[in-house]
């Protein structure tokens, strides 16, 4: 398909293959040498290797932009660079350089620039991968690795843009327990949330929230998405425990709100509390933020604003897109600009 053929009012949250994809190879005791571009297409992996046994994968999810100024840019690459290093760490696998990773993504998105659409049309979405690649039968780490880049341009996560969306609250479910990974962006924090999420879309939810695996009290994140809601002007937002995704939207959304001068809180957030929040929204690189209409928990339901954006999300929505778009300054040096 060529770009010029490709329908931008129509892109939705999916997978459309685009020309090329990069990738680098090591081994476990050799440092990281910047990889290669190559066609987009399958790769060959043997049977025995650590990420189809053992789950010993990352991954990261970014967005190209392509700006009213007509440049092509990344928001913060640098951060998600170095929360794949923490999750290499974490799944002992030797980190990718900030400066390999850096220039991979670059060059993946050069090698693909007629797919970035149009400014306001959506974004390209840029997804690295780490793992385990090499053959290893008992369980340790792989003898060797792979680092590889693809992109895909997408139109909006949820369905309809910037409507809100009706969650459900899992009492069954957990995404994350203490200890585990579930502050690292591991593939396999992915795969059991598929059914609960299955469950509640088939109920006529947009997606889950989960509760501590603790207490079954706390909020913790949404999907694949971090939570935030509004009481009294205040914004609130589970912590960083070790059981969330230190999300790079989150941290952006807490700078912004206290630029404009709202006091941001990180704590326990109940369930309970939620409930009764003026505004509630979640947020990640996939949905940016996306405002939630309702909240539903066993028999109880609350709704927030009639179906609309609160002002608060609205208006941290429209600087976060505002930035990301070049229609408002960069105040806080976001975007890194990619060569065209």
């Amino acid at each position: 398909m060529m770009s010029e053929e490709i329908d931008w009012d129509g892109l939705t949250f999916s997978l459309t293959p685009t020309d090329t994809m990069y990738l680098t190879e090591t081994s476990s005791t050799e440092p990281w040498m910047p990889g290669t571009l190559r066609p987009y297409g399958p790769i060959e992996m043997s049977p025995a290797s650590g990420v189809l046994n053992y789950g010993q994968g990352l991954f990261e999810g970014m967005k190209a932009f392509r700006t009213s100024k007509n440049r092509v840019v990344f928001f913060r690459p640098e951060e998600n660079a170095r929360r794949m290093q923490r999750g290499a760490d974490r799944l002992k696998m030797p980190p990718v350089p900030e400066s390999i990773f850096i220039d991979a993504v670059e060059q993946c998105v050069q090698a693909n620039l007629r797919w970035v659409p149009p400014t306001g049309k959506g974004a390209m979405y840029v997804r690295p991968l780490l793992m385990g690649s090499g053959p290893i039968l008992g369980v340790a780490p792989a003898p060797s690795y792979t680092f590889l880049v693809y992109v895909t341009p997408v139109g909006p996560y949820f369905k309809g843009g910037v409507s809100a969306i009706d969650l459900l609250i899992s009492e069954e479910y957990h995404r994350a327990a203490p200890g585990g990974s579930g502050g690292v962006k591991a593939i396999g924090n992915y795969a059991p949330g598929m059914m609960p999420s299955r469950k509640a879309k088939d109920a006529g939810f947009a997606e889950v929230i989960y509760l501590d695996a603790e207490t079954h009290t706390y909020i913790e994140e949404v999907g694949a998405a971090n939570f935030f809601c509004v009481k009294d002007n205040v914004l609130y937002t589970p912590e960083l425990t070790g059981t969330i995704l230190p999300g790079i939207t989150r941290q952006s959304i807490m700078e912004l709100a206290r630029h404009h001068g709202y006091e941001v809180i990180e704590t326990k957030v109940s369930a309970e509390f939620a409930m009764a929040a003026d505004e509630a929204f979640c947020c990640g690189t996939a949905a940016v933020i996306s405002p939630i209409g309702s909240i539903t928990k066993g028999e109880k339901k609350a709704t927030y604003g009639d179906q609309k954006p609160g002002p608060i999300t609205e208006q941290l929505y429209n600087h976060l897109v505002g930035i990301q778009n070049e229609t408002e300054e960069d105040l806080f040096g976001w975007l890194h600009e990619i060569p065209q």
